[in-house]
């Protein structure tokens, strides 16, 4: 699979193109950063673990970068599928916006390659968040805002900002963990959102 240097936006909602060889890749290259960081990890790093040769890597990634953004890609897809299956059959907008919140937060929280960047590169972040995070925080907020729409067909509520500020708040969390809202289970981070979360909708018409 050849990578372009086309913007995730545009990437997200594209169809995977991806083959046996390709996940290897990926695999590998995932388990590379997510143990050794993203400054410290070589084409050749991930090439010794796929079991592949270098010029393999080349025909279908350009270079480190790109393999990265691949590496990015499938795990926003991963995310943004966990969103969308655990909103999908949920009786009330309340409720779609509770889980979307704890499903949000829980799977960013479980990433293993952010949460070792975060950790460890802080630094290597912040140029990826700038790169990628407008178009996970839109396709995220759609996602949700859809789930809004269908669980209040007719209502006129702006569930595109209710959704926005949901991602908004657990980015904060992700982000800035130390503060004196730590939220840190299942069980606080659903009661933090049915208790305050909730009110940024309207009662129902």
């Amino acid at each position: 699979m050849t990578m372009d240097t086309t913007p995730l936006a545009g990437l997200l909602a594209a169809v995977p193109d991806t083959d046996g060889l390709d996940t290897r890749i990926l695999d590998a290259a995932l388990a590379e950063f997510e143990t050794y960081g993203l400054r410290r990890v070589s084409v050749e790093d991930v090439a010794k673990r796929a079991g592949v040769a270098r010029t393999t890597i080349y025909r279908r990634f350009t270079n480190k970068e790109q393999l990265l953004q691949a590496v990015i890609l499938r795990e926003v897809r991963r995310f943004l599928t966990a969103i969308a299956e655990a909103t999908e059959r949920l009786g009330s907008a309340e409720e779609a916006v509770v889980e979307g919140f704890v499903v949000g937060l829980q799977a960013a929280r479980d990433q293993a390659l952010l949460t070792r960047v975060l950790h460890s590169e802080p630094e290597s972040f912040l140029p990826q968040l700038s790169m990628n995070g407008g178009a996970v925080m839109l396709a995220a907020r759609d996602i949700l805002a859809d789930r809004l729409r269908r669980a209040r067909p007719g209502d006129r509520q702006d569930f595109d900002t209710v959704a926005e500020v949901l991602l908004r708040v657990a980015v904060s969390l992700l982000l800035v963990p130390d503060g004196g809202l730590r939220l840190d289970g299942e069980d606080e981070i659903r009661a933090f959102a049915r208790e305050h979360l909730t009110r940024l909708l309207r009662p129902s018409p």
